[in-house]
């Protein structure tokens, strides 16, 4: 009896080897796949809700800062690894977005060294130009702050972050264009670099902008960009309508594009504008890199 009980205890574990064999099987497979494939398959929602990560974008993720090595460097080199995080928004024109470039105090600080100083902003006029009939363009307010002004240490500190960010040196920016946006007011599209032919040679050019959302803006406010990605250049545009990529000013973000292509001319789908204040009020930090060191520093 004791042989008969045992076989049939060896038959009943066979049994159960022989149910659960295909499903472990395929769970061990699904897996094996699931391990392959998910950084290929990882969706996830964005702002614009339809993004998905690719395989290379995983790759850039990193969980902490501190993961990053530092390497041995050079005289004016830093002695940490970092990371200033971006979105790049557009490559005609090069256009990057950098969110939480600054925190609120140092936005507030620099509305508040610029409050006192404010003057109607001007223009940079072309051959037979004159500010009457140019009135209209630009309408906002405006002072330019050199960060030796700033004893708060709050401009210097953008600056440099703004050079790491770029990686053009900090005496290549003008002193900071600080400007605030009242209802209805604008900057009609315009280039940030100078066109020789039209404004005459120039000793240096601006290759870069760096602006600086000094504030939440309700209703409009957005800075555009009329011809992004060659769009609307045929349409016989007037300088003056709000279309094409438009960026919504958030506190303490950052908007860095650039006036230049790579071989050294002016890119024509750079052309941009600010759009209308609808409800509230706009302040923004505008920093012009150049070409060449300006000895505002």
């Amino acid at each position: 009896m004791k042989g008969v009980g045992h076989h049939r205890e060896r038959a009943l574990m066979a049994i159960g080897r022989t149910k659960l064999g295909l499903p472990a099987v395929l769970f061990g497979f699904l897996f094996f796949i699931a391990l392959l494939l998910g950084p290929v398959l990882f969706i996830f929602k964005d702002s614009s809700g339809d993004a998905a990560l690719t395989r290379s974008r995983l790759m850039e993720m990193s969980d902490d800062e501190t993961e990053l090595r530092a390497m041995p460097h050079g005289l004016s080199g830093e002695s940490h690894a970092s990371s200033i995080p971006f979105q790049i928004l557009s490559w005609k024109p090069r256009a990057l977005y950098f969110p939480n470039f600054a925190t609120p105090e140092q936005c507030q600080n620099v509305v508040k060294l610029a409050k006192s100083r404010l003057r109607p902003s001007t223009l940079a006029l072309r051959a037979g130009e004159t500010e009457e009939g140019t009135k209209g363009i630009r309408t906002s307010s405006g002072t330019f702050i050199s960060s030796s002004e700033d004893s708060t240490g709050t401009l210097g500190d953008i600056e440099n972050k703004i050079a790491r960010a770029t990686m053009i040196p900090r005496d290549h920016g003008e002193a900071f264009n600080v400007l605030r946006y009242e209802i209805g007011q604008r900057y009609a599209s315009h280039y940030d670099a100078f066109n020789p032919a039209e404004y005459g040679p120039q000793k240096s050019q601006r290759i870069a902008s760096f602006l600086l959302y000094l504030s939440d803006v309700e209703e409009g406010g957005e800075t555009m960009f009329p011809f992004e990605g060659g769009s609307n250049m045929n349409i016989g545009y007037d300088y003056e309508k709000c279309i094409g990529l438009k960026v919504k000013p958030h506190q303490g973000d950052g908007l860095l594009f650039y006036s230049l292509l790579t071989n050294g001319t002016i890119d024509p789908t750079s052309l941009h504008g600010s759009c209308p204040v609808i409800r509230g009020e706009k302040w923004v930090a505008t920093k012009w890199i150049r070409d060449q060191g300006q000895g505002f520093i």
